[in-house]
This record gives structure tokens, C-alpha cells and sequence, in this order.
């Protein structure tokens, strides 16, 4: 089982006694930095890499999980440009020599995603572990496999794989560079999500980043506001600054006070913060996380009082103003009793072993359900103000596998193909909407006279990845599509990186 996280990753796997435990790294860590460096022909993945952005930091990638569902990262590294999909799979190739050294040779995982990644960024994590040379045998959603991992350690799940007594568990997972809130109903042998929410853009690297702004800003006082003197604008000065900060955060959730040193064209200044003043410039973060948890429990009609546990995951969540916040909104203490760093992965392998048993014809010990996290829908055409609108087949929070089906109408006589544009999202406006790709049915019958029904079948497996079958009424054109997709690579693309990446 692995994470693959914004800024850090681990590996899980079942000991004989089917007890999941971590696998360290070839530098013995417990969790590997998803931080990349291109040094000449060699790429660096982990402790070193994050050692060189202090130094040259334009060979340096980090954070690429953020930009997953994009064609490209953000910047060059290196003066090329890479998609955010192989600088993942350059993560997951270190963490597959690396444990391989260990527990053997394996080419099958299941890897963790956000549980409020859309589909787009689930296929990009698909295609990265193929281009590391990995089958990926299942996406499991994060906050999933930490309450999966929590049932197991708890107790929850006795000899037979079942809970003792039904648990509503409200996981709090607080990544590097991602947050997600799910409620999980964990009831005899079932682990069922109720509803989910989050923000692919919020993390810990947000808290850092106010922390360097701070410093910076400081910096630039003393030298009267002369932008040469922005340490920011050099990216080696910022990397290095960066991981200033990020220790400085960590101290204080230890300590009250912490002081940063920034050093920049010949010229050091050390900067005194406080507990009490980081929390107060960080607090619309934490604001927004408590804003996502209370939708979360109003999309599952909800209150504290049906919550049993809230369950803290993530590095970040070890910060006390989340603690805080989280003991005052719910008036009960935040359960951290799993390990922040590893109850993902762990999570993972027991999914892992799941499937392992399943295929070996043994019946599952447990079951986990999903919900999309997203509406998923097509774009169509209202036909009273002829205006585009998001016709929605599968709403959020909808508990998956699930299929459904939509009938649209030709919109004109001798009608040759169909196009079929699908999206995610909340808004009636497509335009509002995460594109996803489209469909094309092609060679309709002749003579198909206008307003001829067509039928979109969406099937939204338990991995959250899509399928679509798009067909005629009275036809026979009914087949299953490829959606054409706009940000992902293709399958040339993809076999020609996984032989640059694993070198067959």
C-alpha cells in the first residue's frame, strides 16, 4: 500500500500475521520527501532533493501532487518542462526500489488519492504508477484508509473482521499540500463513507508559506522595502527559507516560540515569532478547514452529537491550533491515536491484502464504500434559452460503484455523430465545471430524424475512476467510449516515460 503524498510518501505492507507495518526507506525514514531533482542524467527523489533547494533549486520539483490535472508543473525544472503525473511516478519508482530491497521484488499496490480529487487527477495517479512500473490495483480514498487503518488498531475489527459496536468517525486529514473531511460509518464488517469534502489546494505548505511571507516581509522592513531585497525572488534564498519556516512551524507546536534566520544578498536577520502570532496569521486557513467540516456533516444531515471519534490524519493535524479548534466546534477531544504519517499507508496495504484474498477466491474480511466527491454530468443545451447547462447524472456524495443513465435528443435531422462533453462539478453553469473529456459516437443511422433519443450511461466504479457508453435508441449503436481528455497523456506518451522511468 502506498501514499503518495504532496510533500511526504510512505509504504505499508501485511506482516505473516497480516498486521500492517511501514517500510522504511533506503535512508531508513519511515516517509520519503515527494521532492524531485534532475542532476544532469541522475534523478534524486527524497532527502537530498530537498537538501538541493537550497542551493539549485530550478532542478528541483516539489509539491507536483498539487498540480495533477494539469498538462504541465507549474514552472520549467531544469529548463524543461515536465507533466505533474511523471514527477510522481519518479517518487513512486523510489519508493518501489527502495522497498523491493527489502520485501522483494513486487510490481502490484494500491495507491491513496484525496478523497476530493476529481477524476482527472485519479487517472493522472493511475497513469503514474504504470509509467513507475506498477499495476495499480486500486485507488482508495485517503481519509478511507486512515479510518480503515483505525479499526484495525483500535479493535474495532475482531477475528472475523467485524466492529464491535457501530462507530460515525470524522476523519480530519490535514496533509502537506491537500485537506479532506470524511464521515465514515464503520458497522460490522463495513467501512462506509457518508460524505466528503475538502480542497486540493490547502495543506501545511499554506502554513509554511505565511510563516516566509512573514520572514520576508520582515526582511524587506529593515532594508526600507527595496525589492532587491526580497529574499523571495531567488529560488535557491526561498528554498532555503522555505525549510526554515517549515522547521519553525513544527517547534511551535512544541514550544511558544521559535525564531527564523534568513540570510540574502550578504545580509541575516532572525525573526522571533510567536505561538499566538502564527495562529493569528494563519487563522483563515484553519477557518476555511472548519468550514469544510461543517458542511460535511450538513451534507450527511448531522450533528456532533452522532459523532463518536474525530479522527486526526496528516502531518499538519499535529499543529495544537487544529486540536483546539476542532475540541471547541465538536465539545470532543481529537482522537490521534493512529500515527499521522503512516495510518495512510497502512490503510493501503490492508486494502491491498483485501483485494490479494479476494482473487484467491477468499472471502473479503471487510468492505469499503465510497462516495464521489463530486456532481458528475454532461453539458447540455436548455431548450428554452438555448444557453449550456450541466445536466447532472450522479451527485455528490451518491455512494459508489454506481451507474446511471441520462436521454438526450439530436438536435437536427440526418444526424452523423454524437458529441458528449462531460464535466464535474456543483454549478448549473459548464463553464463553472471541471472538464473531464468528451465523447464521440460516430456513423449514427441515416435518415435519423431530429430529437432521436440518446442514451448516456455513466459507471462510476468504487476507485471513483469513470466509464460511459453512449448509444441510440432503437440503433444498435451502443458501445462503450473512450473519453478524450484534454490534460492526460496518451498511451504512447505514457509507455514512452515508463521506459525512461523504469528503463523497460
Amino acid at each position: 500500500g502506498i501514499d503518495l503524498g504532496t510533500t511526504f510518501s510512505a509504504v505499508a505492507r501485511l506482516d505473516d500475521t497480516g498486521r500492517p507495518v511501514t517500510v522504511p526507506n533506503a535512508e531508513g525514514d519511515l516517509t520519503t520527501p515527494s521532492v524531485v531533482l534532475f542532476d544532469g542524467d541522475d534523478v534524486v527523489v527524497g532527502k537530498e532533493a530537498v537538501k538541493a533547494m537550497a542551493t539549485e533549486a530550478e532542478r528541483v520539483a516539489d509539491c507536483a501532487k498539487r498540480d495533477m490535472g494539469s498538462r504541465e508543473y507549474r514552472r520549467a525544472v531544469d529548463n524543461k518542462k515536465y507533466p505533474p503525473e511523471v514527477l510522481l511516478a519518479y517518487v513512486l519508482k523510489k519508493l518501489r526500489d527502495d522497498s523491493a530491497r527489502q520485501i522483494g521484488p513486487f510490481d502490484k499496490a494500491v495507491v491513496t488519492v484525496p478523497a476530493y480529487f476529481d477524476e482527472v487527477r485519479r487517472k493522472g495517479t493511475q497513469d503514474a504508477g504504470y509509467m513507475a512500473g506498477l499495476d495499480v490495483l486500486d485507488i482508495i480514498n485517503e481519509p478511507t484508509a486512515a479510518a480503515v487503518a483505525f479499526g484495525f488498531q483500535q479493535g474495532f475489527l475482531n477475528a472475523q473482521g467485524e466492529a464491535h459496536a457501530p462507530q460515525k468517525v470524522l476523519v480530519y486529514d490535514l496533509g502537506g499540500g491537500t485537506f479532506d473531511v470524511t464521515l465514515m460509518e464503520i458497522k460490522g464488517t463495513e467501512f462506509t463513507a457518508l460524505a466528503t469534502d475538502g480542497d486540493v489546494q490547502l495543506g501545511g505548505r499554506d502554513w509554511d508559506q505565511r510563516l516566509l511571507d512573514f520572514v520576508a516581509e520582515e526582511f524587506l522592513k529593515v532594508h526600507r522595502h527595496d525589492p532587491r531585497f526580497d529574499p523571495r525572488t531567488d529560488p535557491s534564498t526561498a528554498g532555503g527559507l522555505w525549510r526554515e519556516c517549515e522547521d519553525a512551524k513544527r517547534a511551535l507546536s512544541a514550544r511558544k516560540k521559535a525564531s527564523v534566520t534568513c540570510h540574502f544578498r550578504g545580509e541575516s536577520l532572525r525573526v522571533e515569532v510567536t505561538r499566538e502570532h502564527f495562529q493569528e496569521m494563519t487563522r483563515d486557513l484553519l477557518d476555511r478547514t472548519q468550514f469544510t467540516v461543517r458542511q460535511v456533516l450538513r451534507a450527511a444531515d448531522l450533528d456532533w452529537g452522532a459523532i463518536d471519534r474525530v479522527l486526526l490524519v496528516g502531518g499538519s493535524s499535529r499543529m495544537p491550533m487544529v486540536v483546539d479548534m476542532l475540541r471547541q466546534i465538536s465539545g470532543k477531544e481529537p482522537d490521534a491515536s493512529v500515527s499521522p504519517d503512516e495510518a495512510v499507508a497502512h490503510g493501503a496495504a490492508l486494502q491491498a491484502g483485501l483485494i490479494l484474498a479476494r482473487s484467491q477466491g477468499q472471502p473479503p474480511a471487510f468492505k469499503v464504500r465510497n462516495v464521489n466527491s463530486h456532481s458528475l454530468g454532461v453539458v447540455g443545451t436548455d431548450p428554452a434559452t438555448k444557453r449550456k447547462r450541466t445536466a447532472v447524472l450522479i451527485p455528490r456524495n451518491t455512494t459508489l460503484p454506481v451507474k446511471a443513465h441520462r436521454a438526450f435528443k439530436t438536435s437536427k435531422d440526418n444526424q452523423g455523430s454524437i458529441l458528449v462533453q462531460i464535466v464535474e462539478g456543483e454549478s448549473p453553469s459548464p463553464e463553472a465545471c471541471t472538464p473531464l473529456g468528451t465523447c464521440v459516437i460516430r456513423d449514427l443511422p441515416r435518415g435519423l430524424p431530429a430529437r432521436s433519443p440518446v442514451d448516456v450511461e455513466f459507471r462510476y466504479g468504487a476507485d471513483g475512476r469513470l466509464s460511459v457508453q453512449v448509444g441510440v435508441a432503437g440503433s444498435g449503436h451502443k458501445a462503450q467510449q473512450e473519453i478524450n481528455r484534454d490534460n492526460s497523456l496518451g498511451r504512447d506518451q505514457l509507455d514512452d516515460w515508463r521506459k525512461r522511468i523504469v528503463g523497460g
